[in-house]
């Protein structure tokens, strides 16, 4: 029973008290027919037998007579009575935590300034806020999680991003960049159309499974869309490619003393190549983004036009990153 117990309660924890209810009743129930069939009794009085016992009302007009009766009433009593008594304890509890979580949440600050803003609880998300820390950058989480799983830095919004409220709680519309991770693309698309309606120009990014919501998210604004099993699948390739080419690829994203930022290039730039710019910039510019497209300037030398932004590798030291202010796309570089 202990073992049971156990198992039960490493299930999310809004599935323990049905989990815990839905074992109780099937134990009262083949129970009820177990001992109603060794007594000799209709099935009804076994049901009625068991709940009075599993409830410990016990009123004590319908006893076990047989050694079998007795070893039924004995499983009923030692399944049934830990099994509802687990599943009130959940619930007092999570009413108990929902109420502190509320009071807690009350003297916590939603974050001052720029911030990024995460919907949803995709398995690529708890990756993204602790890159998202080491960067430095506030992030804001709407999802149906437990806060006490979530990084202490990240300000937690506990609900469903496809509901209307609580997506607005998130204040997307001053949000410098939105996420949409949702485990399932339904809800991605969803989350999108109320994201569009909220915070038109707020740039987006969704994590997607099907290639066929590509189309209807870019006509809702999002400005990219990923998917991380296409990720994973090019990264592995080209390290059957090349050997050291995923060493690489994981060095830039996952570096500790450096990190990718977006910015804008500087008036003395424009109308240059890119291979001018970069022999003019201290920093690596692995490229550059004109009109929401990267140019590595591999095979070509595009000329730097103005409003594109560099894609820089900087030291993790070197000031803030990219941010969106109201209509500019960023900074001017240095």
């Amino acid at each position: 029973m202990t073992l049971i117990l156990v198992r039960l309660l490493r299930a999310k924890p809004r599935h323990h008290a049905l989990m815990l209810i839905g074992g109780a009743v099937t134990f009262v129930v083949v129970g009820g027919v177990v001992f109603a069939a060794t007594q000799h009794l209709p099935v009804t009085t076994g049901w009625y037998w068991a709940i009075t016992t599993a409830t410990t009302v016990g009123y004590g007009d319908v006893t076990p007579h047989n050694a079998s009766g007795r070893f039924v009433a004995s499983v009923v009593m030692l399944t049934t009575i830990p099994l509802l008594a687990g599943a009130f304890a959940v619930v007092t509890g999570s009413a108990v935590a929902n109420g502190v979580r509320r009071i807690m949440q009350m003297r916590e600050h939603f974050p001052e300034g720029s911030y990024r803003l995460v919907l949803g609880m995709h398995p690529a998300v708890p990756v993204v806020l602790e890159e998202l820390a080491v960067a430095g950058d506030a992030v804001v989480l709407v999802a149906d999680v437990e806060p006490a799983s979530v990084p202490a830095h990240v300000h937690v919004i506990q609900g469903d991003p496809t509901s209307e409220e609580i997506l607005r709680a998130g204040k997307p519309a001053g949000a410098d960049h939105i996420l949409i991770a949702a485990e399932d693309d339904g809800d991605v698309l969803v989350t999108a159309v109320l994201v569009h309606q909220e915070a038109p120009g707020v740039p987006i990014t969704a994590l997607v499974s099907s290639r066929r919501l590509l189309q209807p998210l870019k006509d809702l604004g999002v400005s990219q869309v990923l998917s991380p099993d296409d990720l994973t699948g090019h990264t592995v390739a080209k390290g059957l490619e090349a050997p050291h080419a995923s060493e690489l690829l994981m060095h830039l994203v996952r570096g500790e003393q450096h990190r990718l930022v977006e910015r804008l290039v500087d008036r003395g730039a424009e109308t240059q190549p890119l291979s001018a710019v970069r022999m003019a910039r201290p920093e690596l510019i692995l490229g550059v983004v004109h009109e929401g497209k990267v140019s590595l300037g591999v095979g070509e030398d595009p000329e730097v036009a103005p409003g594109d932004m560099l894609l820089l590798v900087v030291p993790n030291g070197d000031g803030p990153g990219h941010r969106r202010n109201h209509g500019n796309h960023g900074s001017p570089a240095p």
